[in-house]
């Protein structure tokens, strides 16, 4: 794993969660993306090296929607960059991780993504991610 690429933050409403990161980091979000396939809205700050990803649900049958049903707005995920993310799949498998996704599939901000069942990360949902070439 190359680094920490971003948080992911559930929140009910983007407006006010992108006023309040702005107070909160002194400047606005970057990017505003939709990805269809996960039902959300999503919103990009940068804070060093790394991201905060604000999701909002875009479906009330959505993963973010559900989450917030049963645990509120929060942290939802850590994703981490990787070189590799079908090698790092397997890796991580072979180690007991359980992925909830063994076929990457198109996220936000042009990259490759897969996660991680908490059971299996601790408690944690797991994102791992590799940027597509432009």
């Amino acid at each position: 794993m190359l680094r920490i690429d971003h948080i992911g933050i559930a929140v009910r409403n983007m407006a006010d969660s992108n006023e309040l990161f702005r107070k909160l980091l002194g400047e606005a979000h970057y990017k505003i993306e939709n990805v269809d396939s996960e039902k959300v809205a999503t919103s990009f700050f940068h804070i060093g090296e790394s991201k905060i990803e604000l999701l909002e649900a875009s479906d009330p049958d959505s993963p973010i929607a559900k989450f917030i049903e049963k645990r509120g707005e929060g942290i939802h995920h850590i994703a981490f960059e990787v070189d590799d993310i079908r090698a790092e799949i397997e890796r991580l498998e072979a180690e007991g991780f359980v992925p909830l996704n063994r076929e990457p599939k198109l996220g936000a901000d042009n990259k490759l993504v897969a996660f991680l069942h908490p059971k299996s990360s601790g408690g944690v949902l797991v994102e791992l991610c590799q940027g597509i070439p432009a």
